[in-house]
């Protein structure tokens, strides 16, 4: 993928003693929306969390517009434009919608587009606005996806990185949060996107891959993927 924002090769990773990746190798086209998709215990989230450097690779390596950022905390790449929406939302539960987006905007790089980022996470999910100051833990589940997706975006990302988004969420809801990506997308936002409904996930997508006991099954374009007769059978029902 010539035109790769994130590039992920042979990664390795896992917790103690028990690996979960065996070689992981996959790119993000920027401006594209790309869809990592597979069974539960496949190691999506592993491969996630290895990214965004809430863990670290054992080995292997990621870059990012062409530097070497695998072994970077956390907080450098989000200064560098990472943001991870993390599986469960992770809000603070205690605290505002306001103060949520707050911290989402924590570093130099966020501050400066504060104000223009607040309005574009009131544009997107008007009912966060009219919950501004309703406390994280006493909203839906699916306002609080929506707080979770405004919190990354207040850190003005570069590459949203979103682990299971509709995970128990009404369908409605869903299919709302999905045209909400697609909007980010078409607006020129690099997404990665780990994700169990894989009909939307590919129906959204600009390439995917399917990940099997942490290795990638296979890869390609959304169209072809949804053809294949086992990826049909395993995972589209069909």
């Amino acid at each position: 993928m010539p035109d790769a924002l994130l590039e992920v090769e042979a990664l390795e990773a896992g917790y103690g003693e028990v690996q979960v990746l065996w070689g992981v190798s996959l790119n993000a086209g920027s401006r594209q929306l790309t869809a990592i998709v597979g069974a539960n215990g496949a190691g999506k989230t592993t491969m996630l969390r290895a990214i965004a450097g809430t863990i670290v690779p054992w080995r292997g390596r990621v870059t990012f517009r062409g530097k070497d950022v695998t072994r970077l905390p956390t907080n450098v790449k989000s200064a560098r434009g990472f943001a991870l929406v993390p599986e469960g939302r992770q809000l603070f539960s205690a605290m505002t919608v306001d103060e949520n987006l707050e911290l989402g905007a924590f570093s130099k790089r966020a501050a400066r587009k504060y104000s223009q980022r607040l309005d574009q996470a009131f544009s997107l999910f008007p009912r966060l606005a009219e919950r501004r100051r309703q406390i994280a833990g006493t909203l839906s589940g699916g306002e609080q996806q929506m707080l979770a997706l405004a919190r990354g975006l207040m850190s003005d990302p570069e590459i949203l990185i979103i682990d299971e988004m509709s995970l128990g969420l009404a369908p409605v809801l869903v299919c709302q949060l999905f045209l909400t990506l697609k909007k980010l997308k078409e607006a020129g936002l690099t997404i990665l996107l780990v994700e169990q409904n894989v009909h939307l996930a590919l129906a959204v997508s600009d390439y995917a891959y399917v990940l099997a006991e942490g290795r990638v099954f296979t890869e390609g374009l959304p169209a072809a993927l949804a053809a294949m007769p086992k990826i049909r059978r395993a995972y589209l029902g069909m």
